[in-house]
């Protein structure tokens, strides 16, 4: 027992900050088609820094450690009950290490148990097998991501695509109109995992079943290889590109499953994953539970992680210091794609502060001041201090119902995490004299780093990824993607890929 909780704690360690080979070199070539100069070359430079620093950090790669999702294969007569807890013992001291963040939360009272264990979570799918060893294999999905899956009941009209109907062609519509609507906050370039047929249930487990294969398989069924390389060559014409800032690389991976349906139901389920693809799998000795070999880690990592200098990286965009608090005329002055580097003070606010601020006071006073759409991962020193882990952002557009009556009600001059938001928050922007700032979605490591000290915390009641804490940041860097001026980065995306997505209307599959 000892030995096999070892050997899947290792696994959720690796998993949560080791990037598997297969997908280092995806987001090579990603950066290798980038144009120099761009957004998106920044984003990805950011990335591949960030990926180096998990490394070498041993910590996560993002603070968004995910839905901890189990698939194990046993030879017939393992006691999968003693897998099970011995899962949930490597979970709970993952969490407390400071691997995990604690994401398991009551869904009716909001209490978060601290330790990614509750009803539900994590999830741990067994399969018997007539080998003589243990196959298990994680993945960590996390919540932005996991909040652009999607399915489609054919016959169905898709917004730019026109009529997806019940064949080849009309799946084929499904999968690129899943693309668009993930825009940048999956935090793309992503992976997408396909589920044709079964049920609603099925169809979204065999989605997520793909994303277990590796990104350098090929298809056994010949016309979902087909469909599959389709997807990559012309979902990168897209023009998303990473975080949804415009570019070449919006995709890093498609792979397509089916099963069989019943005759009055046609699903297509689409399980989207950010470029943080954590995936990774063990193989274990059935009688003592030690570690035999790991997978997806095959070949070469390919990465290279050049130094890069603001003048190769930057070249397009203006860069301005922004030190809180932070004044309306300030604000005036911001555009879309200017390079803001943050220094000073800053407070995170997600879900929960959110909705506590449109009916309370602050304990702070935010006039002039940066919130940061950000769950971080923390540790509690000996000392009581705390050190901030990981510290990338979250998906903004959940915040859209509260965030401009929040600016307004507080004073707030600038928001930041990843994805844009809407027309209500935009609206709010140019009224009071605002802006929204991208962070670059996983770079946990990059930001965590520019974080020099927690000065504080409030409402630690509700738990660690949504309390606010006051962070003091040097060198924080993000960029205007919404401005005071009506402006807004996100929109424009949208807008000129959804005009592309018309391009592939036509029939290609007879």
């Amino acid at each position: 027992m000892e030995k096999l909780q070892e050997s899947l704690y290792k696994l959720i360690v690796e998993t949560s900050t080791n990037l598997p080979k297969d997908v280092r070199r995806a987001i090579q070539r990603a950066k290798e088609m980038e144009n120099a100069g761009t957004r998106s070359a920044m984003a990805l430079d950011t990335i591949s820094n960030n990926i180096k620093m998990a490394d070498e950090n041993i910590s996560p790669i993002c603070q968004d450690t995910g839905m901890p999702t189990f698939k194990i294969k046993t030879p017939v007569g393992v006691n999968q009950l003693k897998i099970k807890e011995a899962i949930y013992n490597a979970i709970e001291q993952a969490t407390k290490d400071a691997k995990l963040r604690p994401n398991s939360v009551d869904s009716i009272f909001g209490h978060n148990s601290g330790n990614n264990l509750g009803a539900g979570t994590p999830v741990i799918k067994f399969e018997q097998w007539e080998n003589d060893y243990i196959d298990a294999r994680l993945i960590l999905k996390g919540g932005g991501c996991e909040n652009k899956n999607i399915q489609y009941s054919l016959p169905c009209e898709l917004e730019g695509i026109g009529r997806a109907g019940r064949d080849l062609d009309g799946i084929r519509k499904c999968i690129m109109h899943s693309v668009y609507q993930a825009q940048g906050q999956g935090c793309s370039a992503g992976v997408i995992g396909v589920g044709i047929g079964g049920d609603r249930t099925s169809g979204y487990e065999l989605a997520k079943d793909q994303l277990f294969r590796s990104l350098d398989d090929t298809n056994q069924i010949p016309e979902l290889a087909k469909l599959e390389e389709y997807v990559m060559e012309n979902a990168n014409k897209l023009g998303i590109g990473t975080m949804g800032f415009g570019g070449e690389t919006t995709l890093l991976g498609c792979k397509i499953g089916v099963y069989n349906r019943l005759p009055a139901s046609f699903f297509v389920s689409v399980a989207y994953n950010c470029w943080a693809y954590r995936r990774l799998g063990i193989t274990m000795d059935a009688d003592t539970g030690a570690i035999i070999d790991w997978l997806y880690q095959e070949g070469e990592a390919g990465m290279k992680h050049e130094e890069s200098t603001d003048d190769a990286t930057h070249t397009a965009q203006r860069e301005i210091v922004l030190q809180a608090p932070i004044t309306e005329e300030q604000i005036r002055e911001l555009r879309v794609g200017d390079v803001v580097i943050i220094k000073g003070m800053m407070y995170t606010g997600r879900d929960a502060i959110h909705k506590y601020l449109s009916d309370h006071d602050c304990p702070v006073d935010l006039n002039g001041q940066i919130i940061y759409h950000c769950g971080p991962v923390v540790m509690k020193e000996s000392d009581n201090t705390y050190t901030i882990k990981a510290a990338g952002p979250t998906t903004s557009i959940r915040e859209e119902p509260y965030q401009g009556d929040i600016m307004k009600k507080f004073g707030i001059r600038a928001v930041m995490g990843k994805g844009g938001m809407g027309a209500k928050t935009l609206a709010a922007l140019k009224e009071h004299g605002g802006v929204y700032l991208n962070a670059i979605g996983g770079a946990a490591q990059y930001y965590a780093e520019c974080i020099k000290e927690v000065t504080d915390v409030n409402f630690l009641e509700f738990g660690i990824p949504e309390a606010m804490w006051h962070l003091r940041v040097e060198g924080f860097k993000a960029v205007v993607t919404m401005d005071s001026h009506g402006n807004s980065l996100h929109a424009e995306v949208d807008k000129s890929s959804l005009e592309k997505l018309a391009q592939f209307k036509e029939p290609v599959f007879k």
